[in-house]
């Protein structure tokens, strides 16, 4: 079998120029001061930021499938995508579909078009939502080995506002998630591969993901598991303490990896890959340029010119995740 390497990153704001054709009105008005600054060779200098970063990724391969939040637009994500390829990586294809979101920003993949085909997209509406996108699900087919599966990008409401306070806002989502995991289920059968990737805005204890969508640390409760259950990775990198996201200096595992039933047993042609000690090869890639310098470990964003600490020799105020399958 072989490796395939999946990868998540919320990219922090990756808007077109400030004055990019084609984008509408009431979002023009809502982002005008937001992206004041915003040039075309600051979002040039973004680019390459995340270009770098997304090539150092699988031992400097880049991800086989990475999924994104926090794109503006089809045409900035190709923007992005021309990018990696002129500095040298992958020719990455793109799913993406725009959605009503408050400040424009979406979930998209790019993949490598030599190892998958996607068929289908499907954008799953949260119902009473605030500051959230609808969850993206795109059916892709592993080329080499003829096998299907179902990737759903997550972008879930922010903790703004307060955690507990908007937290009825993350289990609707999780929710979402949940059902339509089992619409998955149901349609194509209890074998057929489901990953859910994302920014959750709440961590692997938290109940949006636990109660909601069912996402636990329990692999072999998933493993036996005859209702859409989802095994979380991130939760055991979350007892180490260890997070992807910093808030008061103090780690957020907010981005994770969801695995059911399926890949965990191999049920069809893809397979959770194992390291020597039997564990999950999931990780948060922290390369030593995001760090930022001092005790926490806290990721060094980009920011924009229109807000105190922009850096344009950051990155992202999140570090990204991975996972190794095989196929």
């Amino acid at each position: 079998m072989a490796d395939l390497y999946f990868a998540w990153w919320n990219l922090e704001n990756l808007f077109d120029e400030e004055n990019a054709p084609g984008r509408i009105d009431w979002l023009k008005r809502k982002l005008a001061r937001e992206l004041a600054g915003w040039t075309p060779a600051v979002l040039d200098t973004k680019l390459g930021q995340l270009s770098q970063v997304i090539r150092w990724m699988n031992g400097g391969q880049g991800p086989d499938l990475l999924g994104v939040c926090e794109v503006e637009s089809e045409a900035v994500l190709a923007k992005l995508a021309a990018r990696i390829a002129a500095d040298g990586g992958r020719g990455y294809a793109m799913a993406h579909r725009d959605t009503p979101d408050q400040r424009g920003i979406d979930v998209a993949f790019l993949y490598d078009p030599q190892l998958f085909d996607h068929a289908e997209i499907f954008s799953h509406f949260v119902v009473r939502r605030t500051g959230t996108r609808d969850l993206l699900q795109v059916n892709f087919t592993h080329k080499p080995s003829g096998t299907p599966f179902a990737v759903i990008g997550n972008h879930w409401p922010s903790r703004s506002g307060g955690q507990y306070e908007s937290e009825p806002y993350r289990m609707t989502a999780g929710e979402t998630l949940g059902y339509w995991h089992g619409r998955i289920r149901e349609e194509r059968g209890v074998a057929f591969p489901v990953l859910a990737m994302g920014d959750f805005n709440d961590e692997p204890i938290d109940r949006s993901l636990r109660e909601y969508a069912i996402a636990i640390n329990a692999r072999l409760r998933v493993e036996n598991a005859d209702r859409p259950t989802f095994w979380n990775l991130a939760a055991s990198v979350e007892a180490a303490g260890v997070g992807t996201y910093y808030f008061n200096n103090d780690p957020n595992m907010l981005d994770q990896m969801l695995v059911n039933r399926s890949i965990i047993r191999g049920e069809a042609g893809l397979k959770l890959a194992l390291d020597a000690a039997g564990q999950p090869r999931f990780a948060i890639e922290r390369f030593p340029a995001m760090v930022k310098a001092g005790t926490y470990g806290v990721p060094r964003k980009f920011g924009r010119p229109s807000e105190a600490g922009f850096d344009p020799t950051g990155f992202a105020d999140h570090y990204p995740v991975s996972v190794v399958l095989q196929a």
